[in-house]
């Protein structure tokens, strides 16, 4: 009779019964007249038993074991599969070279540029699974919160004519013999899509020429984006980032409790405000209680760090708003005010910028005006402006970055290994 395939993480269930794990090499070895492999699926690895004439294939080669599942506290998970008497061992498909990198032994410890090459091994490690397994519940509770709140997905073009942000980091491309560029993104076609359906809502990839190469940039990366309309100033966008990011963080405390206990991970204190404090409140802050001066336009980044050492320390916050930017340091559409300053505002979370946002502009006449105060062109925007010629309500909205909101929460500290196959200025492989 054949025995149907459990996974690793239902081993315990089976105990002095007979089962079939299905998986990987993970790792072999021999002691005595006893031999060892390792097997790992999608839910664990498990130990499993053979005699010593039993050949056991490369590490990673795919294999089938059938054997009794017996206790054993020094085993990885406590329990083994014992295929030593009349177990079975079958090659599903045998390896034909060693892995560049011992997944058991190193895949965590190895130089980070050894590690991103050899991405399509090293992914395979329990930790690599589960920082991406992480990153994949934040964006299914980011959907589910919004669904849940009459949000709409929507799905904008990636090829676009101009920039939403102007700039020169914009990737050009030839379409059809004409000058294009890849999405830095969908901000104008979400706020479009306020005036269809007044809340809306995209997951995808957006591109940025980063000539950066700090451990939080990435030339391509996964963007949360979010817009609402009939909103009455920037304090309506907090309020829905905050429970937003609240439900995200419970929804994965609840669902990756495996995950977060292999990288040994803090889950931020969710039972508290978020503090609110403008840009200039902040730099005066920082330098009163830290003996810190920051100038520009920006928080430089010591000085978020600061900011988020406050927010710790007096909020027991890890997240903290910053608002009121002045308007060299936001895009056009950022709603301005008569002091010469936004509605734009930044989340810094664990002293980190996480998320740029606030309320836009929604007249057609404010928004030429802002342009040509940048010396832009509303030309270049003109399929962009013609909504606003027809009735859009105060609207705004946020963006966050998936890449580095999961690197943050996990305290990974290049964000190029919260992404599957990250992209930056010398990387295009695998």
């Amino acid at each position: 009779m054949s025995v149907d395939r459990i996974l690793v993480s239902d081993v315990a269930n089976h105990v002095g019964k007979e089962v079939r794990v299905t998986g990987w090499v993970h790792n072999r070895r021999d002691l005595g007249g006893v031999r060892f492999l390792h097997l790992r699926d999608r839910s664990g690895v498990v130990q499993c038993v053979f005699s010593k004439k039993t050949d056991l294939p490369l590490h990673e080669s795919c294999v089938s074991v059938v054997g009794t599942v017996a206790e054993n506290p020094k085993a990885p998970s406590g329990f083994e599969v014992s295929a030593f008497d009349s177990g079975e061992l079958e090659i599903i498909t045998e390896a034909t070279h060693a892995p560049p990198i011992e997944i058991p032994k190193t895949a965590w410890n190895v130089n980070p540029d050894t590690n991103l090459t050899y991405r399509y091994v090293s992914l395979r490690e329990p930790k690599a699974q589960a920082i991406l397994k992480i990153q994949a519940e934040l964006v299914r509770a980011f959907r589910e919160y919004l669904d849940d709140n009459d949000f709409t997905e929507i799905y904008s073009p990636k090829i676009v004519s101009a920039g939403a942000e102007g700039g020169a980091n914009l990737f050009e491309i030839d379409y059809y013999g004409k000058r294009a560029y890849l999405a830095q993104s969908p901000q104008l076609y979400k706020q479009i899509m306020v005036g269809v359906y007044e809340r809306v809502y995209e997951t995808a990839p957006v591109f940025r020429a980063e000539l950066s190469h700090t451990s939080r940039h990435l030339s391509e990366y996964l963007s949360l984006d979010v817009e609402m309309g009939f909103i009455q100033d920037d304090s309506d966008v907090m309020d829905l980032e905050e429970a937003l990011l609240k439900s995200m963080m419970g929804k994965v405390a609840e669902r990756c409790g495996n995950q977060l206990e292999r990288l040994g991970a803090v889950m931020p204190n969710i039972d508290v405000d978020f503090p609110r404090i403008s840009l200039f409140d902040a730099r005066a802050l920082i330098k009163e209680k830290f003996d810190y001066e920051t100038g520009g336009k920006d928080l430089d980044p010591e000085a978020e760090r600061l900011l988020g050492r406050w927010a710790k320390e007096e909020h027991d916050s890890d997240f903290v708003f910053v608002t009121n930017y002045p308007q060299a340091a936001r895009p056009f559409y950022t709603y301005p005010t008569e002091d010469g300053l936004t509605r734009g505002l930044d989340l810094l979370f664990r002293g980190l910028e996480i998320t740029s946002g606030g309320q836009r502009v929604h007249e057609y006449d404010m928004l030429v005006k802002e342009l040509e105060a940048r010396k832009m062109d509303p030309e270049a925007f003109s399929g962009y402006l013609e909504v606003f010629k027809h009735g859009m309500p105060p609207h705004g909205g946020f963006a966050i970055g998936a890449e580095r909101l999961t690197a943050l929460l996990l305290g990974i500290e290049n964000v190029r290994f919260a992404r599957a196959f990250p992209r930056d200025e010398g990387r295009l492989q695998p």
